[in-house]
């Protein structure tokens, strides 16, 4: 049993996938071809914003967004301490202060609350408290209507860092739509992943989006070798537009099955473990299924010798990193917590109930 299967991905899509990967090797334009374009249209019809620029992962993508918002040095960012690690390392890269906020610990994202007695405590320091950074994490959208509001109470940008959950939505609203500006990631086993490295960034901003367009090109102006500010290398290469092309047709057929896979777990562990919660007009793209267990390191030698997989997202929380080890902050007590108890089961569109009932049933 896989993990997460692109094996059997790959065979429900070989001879589309296989014909969009030669036309894209014949056409010659490995980068910025007619796909790319083409597949930013796409992603921006369906999330249902004005522009999409695709870039070279997902990790570049907060990058530009944070560059485009104008944040540097001086400046700090709010990020949640439980979530992967590229969330608060692009903070970091563009030379502002990450500040760690605990999660709620039923839907493992950003706690309002606590935003706000961080924002509080942090109003006095040197630092310019510039912007919110809130995960759509394992694929469920962050509380979009309460963290606005924040956000407009205390004057920050809000980024929508939607790497796990593209394809979620709220009320029938796509993720990566909520924030100023929005980002996603498309590593091959994200909920759309293509078959390397790949990310996006969306915005209804037309300054920014042109903004956008020139930091991962170098900076570039109207000409391409006068280059008006500094930039990034970022660009999605043409062979990994046309497979996202290709599974975008697939899409919503894989994020109904997934969600089907949930609902059966769900079913299944109910009362056995804390299972995950996903409110009322809420969906998921089920980037993890994610239980809770006091006793998760038994439950995973359980099912490793079965030959399950299973993975901990995340053993430690962002402000207990290495890399942040000097930035002294108030501890996320909830994100430590959960960093003990967590514990993400196979999940992608085809597992079979066999195996849904398989994996339960040694939980």
């Amino acid at each position: 049993m896989q993990f997460r299967d692109l094996h059997r991905q790959y065979e429900a899509m070989r001879v589309e996938m296989d014909e969009a990967l030669l036309g894209a090797a014949r056409s010659g334009a490995y980068i910025l071809g007619s796909q790319v374009a083409e597949l930013e249209q796409q992603l921006a019809d369906y999330v249902g914003v004005k522009h999409c620029i695709t870039c070279a992962n997902g990790t570049d993508a907060l990058r530009m967004a944070l560059m485009a918002l104008g944040i540097g040095p001086g400046d700090a960012v709010f990020v949640p301490d439980f979530t992967f690690f590229a969330t608060a390392e692009a903070v970091a890269m563009v030379g502002a202060k990450p500040i760690f906020v605990d999660v709620d610990e039923n839907t493992f994202n950003i706690d309002d609350v606590d935003l706000c007695n961080k924002i509080r405590d942090n109003q006095n320091e040197e630092l310019a408290l510039r912007a919110v950074i809130a995960v759509d994490l394992f694929g469920r959208p962050a509380d979009y209507d309460r963290l606005q509001k924040v956000c407009e109470m205390y004057g920050l940008l809000l980024v929508e860092d939607g790497a796990q959950g593209f394809g979620g939505s709220i009320n029938g609203r796509k993720a990566c739509s909520f924030g100023d500006i929005s980002t996603t990631s498309f590593f091959p086993a994200k909920p759309l992943g293509c078959y390397g490295d790949g990310g996006a960034l969306f915005t209804d901003n037309d300054e920014w989006a042109a903004l956008l367009r020139s930091l991962r090109v170098h900076g570039k102006g109207t000409d391409k070798y006068d280059n008006v500010r500094l930039g990034l290398n970022s660009r999605l290469d043409t062979l990994q537009a046309a497979v996202l092309q290709v599974k975008m047709k697939h899409f919503d057929e894989e994020l109904k099955a997934v969600n089907h896979v949930a609902k059966r777990y769900t079913e299944l562990l109910s009362g056995k473990v804390t299972t995950p919660v996903v409110p009322q007009g809420y969906t998921s793209s089920w980037a993890q299924y994610t239980i809770q267990a006091d006793n998760r390191d038994e439950i995973q030698s359980r099912l490793k010798a079965a030959g399950i997989p299973s993975m901990v997202y995340y053993p430690r929380t962002m402000s207990q990193q290495t890399a942040f080890a000097e930035l002294e902050q108030t501890p996320c007590l909830v994100a430590e917590r959960l960093a003990h108890t967590v514990l993400s089961l196979p999940m992608h569109p085809y597992l079979t109930d066999e195996e849904i009932e398989k994996v339960a049933s040694l939980i």
